[in-house]
């Protein structure tokens, strides 16, 4: 399962798609704007009058927690006053205008370590929902091992963590069916909820692990919900998809943004070429570009070996050889397959190294890819790039086994030797990370 973070806002825009599915006994009002410019905020308020109407809250939308804490959330209360749409504007405004320092970590309201420095670009804006703190409730579900887990408290917001020992733990199997689930979440209703209330309680959270497990999420946090009677409002939210779903998933996500996390390095181009193909593709195109300049490139055949070839790598040559961490698996076709490889010799070829590069066509064993069929993809690629390979001094080792790969070796030998490649081929017989040591030997 590859996870994937999503704003808070397209969090709350795929519930609500769905809302009358999971949860068809509950009002959600869904008045929730995303912001990436203040301006537009007095524009969108002509279709959203509410905007104009009511006390809003403000608060950046770029992945990460602690907004509260940091200071980083405009709502209405005795200090502040009202919230109407100039103040939100303006505070925007003012919030977007120069970098801001967000902590990640707090003891008590101390903030510890060294704070993430960046500018803030994204906003959510949404009403102000009057309520006590005895309507506040907090719920979350997440993969862990085998099992699907659901989190459940009576007390909601900021200090959960510092209350963490009166959260319900629930673990589920896959093989679980709805009526055992049901069972289950009803029989472990957390203390501190009130009688009245504890069947709806029970009713929303049997509908949120649904709604958890159908529209593939790899983790989705409600901290907090208010639930007055059967009208719901979901304050904020946290949440990550499973994006090797994203192809099945199309409708029933939207269109869906994958953005980078507050403080974090922009992706390339290249990298962002690539987590498209794979939202389109039912197979697994990972890339991660860890130092442009580097000697050493991979294209591996397999999550699991590529995490074994990167480590094997950094461990015989050190981690600044390491040119990219990345995947092509789960079937793709020839197409993809030399779109992935074209990739990877094109930023190879950018920068030279007086030592010449290297390029590990490495895998295990595989069960269903065709790699006679990948390879053809690869070899594409090869006659595409061959000359500035060469220009490289590029040395390519390959090892690969599974179905047609007696095929896939012959045929990427012969055509990287007629090409003028420096190329050493070998199958499962040999240890699948040696070619690593035999590249580092040359």
């Amino acid at each position: 399962m590859a996870q994937k973070a999503i704003r808070e806002f397209d969090a709350k825009t795929i519930l609500h798609r769905h809302w009358s599915k999971y949860f068809p006994n509950f009002s959600y009002s869904y008045e929730t704007i995303l912001v990436e410019n203040s301006s537009a905020l007095r524009d969108l308020s002509v279709n959203n009058s509410w905007l104009s109407q009511k006390n809003l809250v403000a608060k950046p939308d770029m992945l990460f927690g602690k907004r509260g804490k940091n200071g980083l959330v405009l709502f209405r209360d005795q200090k502040v006053g009202d919230v109407k749409l100039e103040k939100a504007v303006n505070w925007i405004n003012d919030k977007m205008a120069s970098k801001q320092q967000v902590y990640s970590s707090f003891h008590g309201n101390i903030p510890n370590g060294t704070p993430k420095e960046d500018f803030l670009t994204h906003f959510i804006v949404e009403p102000f929902v009057p309520h006590i703190q005895n309507e506040e409730y907090y719920i979350s579900a997440t993969v862990v091992g085998d099992d699907d887990v659901l989190f459940m408290s009576a007390e909601g917001g900021m200090e959960v963590e510092e209350n963490w020992d009166k959260v319900i733990e629930v673990r589920f199997s896959i093989t679980d069916n709805e009526e055992t689930i049901a069972r289950r979440i009803i029989e472990n209703i957390p203390n501190g909820i009130a009688e009245s209330e504890k069947a709806r309680f029970g009713e929303f959270a049997i509908g949120f692990f649904r709604a958890y497990r159908e529209l593939n999420f790899a983790y989705l946090e409600i901290n907090p919900f208010v639930m007055q009677g059967n009208q719901i409002e979901l304050l904020d939210m946290v949440a990550k998809l499973d994006d090797t779903a994203g192809f099945l998933m199309t409708e029933n996500w939207g269109n869906i943004e994958y953005p980078m996390a507050f403080g974090m390095e922009e992706k390339s181009p290249e990298v962002k070429a690539i987590e498209d193909a794979d939202s389109k593709s039912g197979a697994s195109l990972k890339l991660t570009v860890l130092n442009p300049k580097g000697r050493i490139w991979t294209m591996v055949a397999g999550g699991g070996a590529s995490v074994v070839y990167a480590d094997t790598i950094a461990d015989m040559s050190g981690v600044s050889d390491l040119a990219n961490y990345g995947e092509y698996s789960g079937g793709p076709t020839t197409e993809e397959t030399k779109f992935y490889a074209s990739t990877v010799l094109d930023l190879m070829t950018r920068y030279e190294d007086p030592r010449g590069k290297i390029l590990i066509i490495g895998g295990a064993i595989a069960n269903f890819t065709d790699v006679a069929k990948t390879f053809t993809g690869i070899i594409q690629a090869f006659e595409k790039y061959a000359d500035k390979m060469k220009t490289h001094n590029t040395k390519i080792y390959v090892r690969r086994g599974g179905p047609n790969y007696e095929k896939g070796l012959k045929d990427i030998k012969a055509s990287a030797s007629k090409l003028g490649l420096y190329i050493e081929v070998y199958g499962p017989e040999t240890h699948v990370t040696d070619i690593v040591r035999m590249a580092l030997e040359k």
